[in-house]
């Protein structure tokens, strides 16, 4: 509540404030404090469905285990992001399956920690790594596999 002695346009600022500062929900608030918020170039969340689909038409399927506080994964997502846009033409999808809610994917996936990129040509995995952020060797993987149709 104001007082008499409030600055005049005190309350018209305070309404103007409120009506626009944005609300963020908890979840919300937390990811934007985090490290990295969702990495820009992902298109798809992980589901099982999808990846089945994927894995039936001998897609590149990059499965991604990332965090959003985690350092590692946050440079990981630039090299990735660089690499899409030097790359267009590579038919690369990228799943992520979230390390601190989907522990069922990133136990069967084997993925040691947050991190962890797992690379499959269809049903077969090509190349599996963990905390690795050197650009010239995830694109010489990932063009590799590209190429191997």
């Amino acid at each position: 509540m104001f007082v008499k002695s409030s600055p005049p346009g005190t309350l018209v600022l305070a309404l103007t404030l409120l009506l626009t500062t944005p609300v963020l929900l908890p979840a919300q608030a937390k990811a934007s404090n985090s490290v990295s918020a969702r990495p820009a170039h992902v298109t798809e969340d992980f589901t099982e469905a999808r990846f089945k689909v994927l894995q039936k038409e001998g897609a590149l399927i990059l499965v991604d285990v990332w965090a959003s506080w985690c350092p590692t994964c946050a440079k990981q997502q630039e090299v990735l992001t660089q690499f899409r846009a030097d790359n267009p033409g590579v038919p690369l999808h990228t799943l992520t399956v979230n390390f601190d809610t989907q522990k069922e994917w990133v136990k069967f996936f084997r993925a040691p920690r947050q991190s962890t990129m797992i690379l499959y040509r269809g049903t077969k995995q090509v190349w599996f790594a963990v905390a690795e952020t050197r650009s010239e060797k995830i694109n010489a993987e990932l063009l590799s596999a590209a190429g191997s149709k």
